[in-house]
């Protein structure tokens, strides 16, 4: 994930990171499957998202912990 993307993360609101979360873990789980079926071509995918899965929760956690602005 390169810079872009990074604050792409950043400037996303709560929504929006709780829906690309589940997308990201509905991928991993479909390419896990593929894994197991020995059809899985690129594992190298289950290690980036698993490492944007963990990027969104951070920020899902901060923007959580923010006090409400007025």
């Amino acid at each position: 994930m390169n810079k872009t993307q990074r604050k792409e993360i950043q400037e996303k609101t709560l929504p929006e990171l709780y829906a690309d979360s589940r997308n990201a873990r509905q991928e991993i789980f479909n390419l896990r499957l593929q894994q197991a079926s020995a059809q899985l071509e690129k594992s190298a995918r289950l290690h980036v998202l698993r490492k944007d899965i963990a990027r969104m929760e951070t920020r899902i956690t901060q923007l959580r912990h923010q006090p409400p602005s007025a």
